[in-house]
């Protein structure tokens, strides 16, 4: 407990009995098992995943700093079944809102830096998209190079724009130091962006991937998702008709593909920190966007039990291996007993994600995308 006062300065604890309008939650749901910080700041020796709310939204040019976003999404979060008892969560409350926005940033990077380097993954209920520069921040200042995935409608690179959250993406991408190595944008929507943003992106060797190829075939995702360590998403991905807040686009991620994606990035053994964001109350219907990020954090937790029963690479016995050539390169593919996940091997030996396309591909003597772009960037 003595190691987190500094961050516990910055929190202000959560209002159980208010979320729940009084009611309380019943035997077995998340709100009976998740150690709250109310009174006294919770014990995080045996936590493996941290909530954190962070409702700060003027980068987004409201006028109000502070959105009651992260309690709407706990009070549906805390309703939910609690299956996952290999997974210890723990929830640090709000960080007070800074009388600058970029208080809160600071702030948010200092309390993800803090408990990032004590091995926790931490969950950020936003707050505005900007928010992922703090999270991004928290990385840089352990001089830690990362990979991140950010999924989103849009891609944040407006430089016409006088708001943070439409611009920020220029910040993390190419401010100096940079410590990204490699970028993913997940789910973009082609008639939202230039097409010389995707010609820039392209030069960069980042990865972009259009929200109709994401539908077609989900599970591309997981491979890409799986060598991150920072993950962003922002709910104007999903289509109004399963997030009624998000009021960009009547197209998008449904509901359960969004589910599919943070499942993704629980599995990930790298991603460790998670961001959700862009969701304004104001906007909401019945709470439904609400309750539907109540279900993305439930998978999160999915993810993180499944992940955890993952074999390492070195125990070969848990692992099915195929050896193949494709333009005259021998290499190895390894398939997971456990979770039937894929990996294939660079020339340097090492193994990175991919998926069972890129094998069958590989398997017919075509280079699997994933394989060139990941030699491109050495």
């Amino acid at each position: 407990m003595s190691d987190y006062l500094n961050i516990a300065d910055f929190l202000s604890p959560v209002n159980l009995a208010a979320i729940s309008h009084d009611e309380g939650f019943k035997e077995g749901q998340l709100g009976r098992i998740v150690d709250v910080y109310q009174e006294e700041f919770p014990d995080l020796d045996e936590v493996q995943i941290v909530l954190v709310g962070c409702g700060e939204q003027r980068g987004s040019g409201l006028i109000h700093g502070q959105s009651d976003a992260p309690d709407i999404i706990r009070k549906h979060f805390y309703g939910l079944f609690y299956w996952h008892t290999d997974i210890k969560i723990a929830d640090v409350g709000n960080i007070k809102t800074g009388s600058l926005f970029t208080d809160s940033y600071a702030a948010l990077k200092t309390i993800v830096a803090e408990l990032m380097n004590d091995g926790k993954t931490v969950i950020i209920l936003g707050g505005s998209h900007d928010l992922t520069l703090p999270q991004y921040h928290a990385y840089a200042e352990n001089k830690k190079i990362i990979e991140a995935s950010c999924v989103d409608a849009l891609i944040d690179l407006n430089l016409e724009s006088p708001f943070r959250h439409e611009n920020f993406l220029m910040e993390m991408l190419t401010g100096e130091p940079n410590f990204i190595r490699h970028y993913n944008h997940i789910a973009f929507q082609s008639y939202y962006v230039h097409p010389r943003m995707l010609e820039t992106m392209d030069k960069l060797r980042f990865d972009c991937f259009r929200v109709g190829s994401v539908k077609e075939n989900i599970d591309e995702m997981e491979p890409v998702i799986r060598n991150s360590h920072l993950f962003s998403f922002d709910v104007s991905a999903i289509a109004n008709a399963y997030a009624p807040a998000c009021t960009i686009s009547p197209n998008g991620l449904n509901g359960e593909e969004a589910c599919v994606l943070l499942r993704y990035a629980g599995m990930s053994p790298l991603v460790n920190t998670i961001g959700i964001y862009g969701y304004n109350p104001e906007n909401d219907r019945d709470e439904m966007t609400a309750m539907q990020i109540a279900h993305m954090l439930w998978y999160i937790l999915d993810g993180r039990s499944r992940g955890k029963r993952e074999a390492s690479l070195d125990e070969r016995d848990s692992f099915n291996e195929y050896h193949t050539a494709f333009a005259e390169v021998e290499t190895n593919f390894l398939q997971s007993k456990k979770t039937g996940r894929w990996w294939m091997q660079l020339p340097d030996k090492k193994y990175i994600a991919c998926s069972y396309k890129d094998y069958l591909l590989a398997s017919s003597n075509e280079i699997p995308e994933r394989w060139l772009r990941a030699q491109e960037r050495g």
